[in-house]
């Protein structure tokens, strides 16, 4: 006998199309009706500053704590010890996670999703209040808008969309709210993986609307303290001035630059390795010859490089520097110049895990069904959270919400913004993707 209808594979996969554009299109209709909420959500966020340094950020984690419950989101709040915390250089840190399981146990994937809440100060030319969170031309301003508090927004009412529209039955996703990206994670995402309280099997962190990072370099933080001899200005003779000294360890740093022209990297997206000098302390007044300078010191690691031997040339450049100095004004060694180098931050590379292929794939289909335009697959010059992920086998990539740029959002620059129509667009891509993930 013969079974009706009968069986049609073409006709099945026809159906099942038809199901998946109805979720997207109710994911879309979602979104776009709780927009203004997630709007006036993103305002509150950016309203509490989180300044890192000094980096007093548990209470933007409490308010958004406060905010999310009213979602029906129940944040789990995990302090990082106050001694850890301080000797670290900062004042607070609360790290959240939002776990929302969708089925038993083991029944699919853990997907997280990561965006971090410390912030750089403002800094001076702003033509707006930094924390007003003003909306105006169709953007929002003030600090974080575009990294990485649209992402808190942007991730959260994903999360909703999907609950209220496509209801997942297996699997689970976590929400990592996380205050230590711009010292470097440790204590952010590091913390969390580090204490067992998250083993996601995927994750995507904060980034921008227009491209899906799967690379990004590394970066060598230094602290270098130059130790001379304070004098009066009168008689300089009589001190060593530490001011010099640092003068030709700088000339002898940056003259690796030219050098690093030569030096390219493979990944798209990615260009040179890069040295910069930071920050300089140093001196006591304007007529003392300055007995101690202190520099602070980052390297932009290409993926192809090796961190080690990095840090090993820029320790020999910086001795071979003051050697030099010393020898040529004759000083002896009662009198030398001396230096201390210190490792500060050591953020490996990240680099792509063969299991990201499915956060790429769905990312670039629905950014291209949502924005028009396929977003590539590139490597990024920053450095980030998610190579604390990857460096434990866990697949991620970096998307979120913002313009195509750096330099377009003003991030860690006067004025920064995100374009709400980006910000409403991110989010939809994020909802199918997950919708796609989750199924």
């Amino acid at each position: 006998c013969s079974s009706w209808p009968p069986n049609n594979p073409s006709m099945e996969r026809s159906a099942m199309n038809q199901d998946r554009q109805a979720t997207y299109a109710a994911l879309d209709a979602w979104i776009d009706q709780h927009f203004d909420e997630q709007v006036r959500f993103l305002q509150a966020l950016v309203q509490v500053p989180t300044d890192t340094p000094p980096g007093n950020n548990a209470p933007h984690a409490e308010r958004t704590a406060e905010l999310i419950q009213a979602f029906g989101f129940e944040a789990e709040k995990h302090a990082v010890p106050a001694q850890e915390v301080k000797d670290y250089g900062m004042e607070s840190i609360t790290n959240l996670i939002v776990r929302r399981p969708y089925g038993p146990a083991g029944s699919g994937r853990t997907i997280a999703l990561n965006a971090h809440g410390d912030v750089v100060p403002p800094g001076e030319g702003w033509t707006r209040d930094p924390y007003g969170a003003q909306i105006e031309d169709g953007a929002m301003y003030g600090r974080a808008t575009a990294v990485s508090k649209s992402d808190f927004s942007t991730f959260t009412f994903a999360v909703r969309a999907l609950e209220a529209v496509a209801k997942p039955t297996q699997g689970a996703i976590e929400l990592h709210f996380t205050y230590d990206e711009e010292f470097g994670g440790l204590l952010g995402p590091g913390w969390l993986l580090a204490q067992g309280l998250t083993r996601p099997d995927l994750m995507i962190a904060a980034g921008f609307s227009y491209e899906v990072v799967t690379a990004h370099n590394g970066c060598l933080q230094m602290e270098v303290t130059v130790q001379g001899k304070m004098a009066h200005a009168a008689v300089p003779h009589t001190g060593v001035d530490a001011l010099q000294g640092a003068v030709a360890i700088m000339n002898a740093l940056y003259a690796e630059n030219v050098q690093y022209r030569q030096v390219t990297s493979k990944v798209p997206g990615i260009r040179q390795p890069y040295l910069n000098i930071g920050r300089i302390e140093g001196g006591t007044n304007t007529n003392v010859g300055p007995g101690k300078v202190v520099m602070k010191l980052a390297r932009r690691m290409i993926p192809e490089e090796n961190p080690a031997e990095v840090e090993a040339r820029i320790r020999a450049v910086i001795t071979q520097a003051v050697e030099g100095f010393n020898t040529e004004r004759g000083y002896g060694s009662a009198d030398a110049l001396r230096v201390d180098i210190k490792r500060l931050l050591l953020a490996n590379a990240m680099t792509p895990l063969p299991g990201n292929q499915p956060l790429v794939e769905a990312i670039q289909q629905h950014g291209e069904a949502v924005f028009g335009e396929k977003p590539p697959a590139v490597g990024t010059p920053l450095y980030t959270d998610v190579r604390l992920y990857v460096e434990r086998g866990i697949p991620g990539v970096i998307y979120g919400a913002g313009p195509r740029t750096v330099l377009e959002s003003h991030a860690k620059r006067a004025d920064e913004r995100v374009v709400l129509q980006d910000l409403r667009r991110a989010t939809k891509v994020i909802a199918r993707s997950l919708a796609d993930l989750m199924a």
